[in-house]
């Protein structure tokens, strides 16, 4: 009997090149700010530190509601974010 295991996510290729560019694209923006540390970063931005981790490794899927509170952080808009990722 097969049993899922807890956050675990099988995506198409093509579903997870995106996942990975928009994880990417969330690191980046966090060492552009100057933060080394993610877990820095999450707390002094008031984000729930380890879905913020997760989400920088591409392992939780992103409401649109976080990915807006981390895009005002940065004062980006979804158009900008989201520019280049296929």
């Amino acid at each position: 009997m097969f049993v899922p295991q807890p956050n675990t996510m099988a995506y198409s290729k093509s579903s997870q090149k995106r996942i990975d560019q928009i994880a990417h694209r969330i690191k980046q923006l966090r060492l552009k700010a100057g933060y080394k540390s993610a877990e820095t970063f999450a707390v002094k931005n008031k984000l729930a530190r380890v879905h913020y981790w997760r989400m920088e490794k591409g392992k939780t899927n992103i409401t649109i509601n976080t990915l807006a509170n981390v895009l005002r952080v940065h004062k980006l808009s979804f158009e900008d974010f989201f520019k280049g990722i296929d």
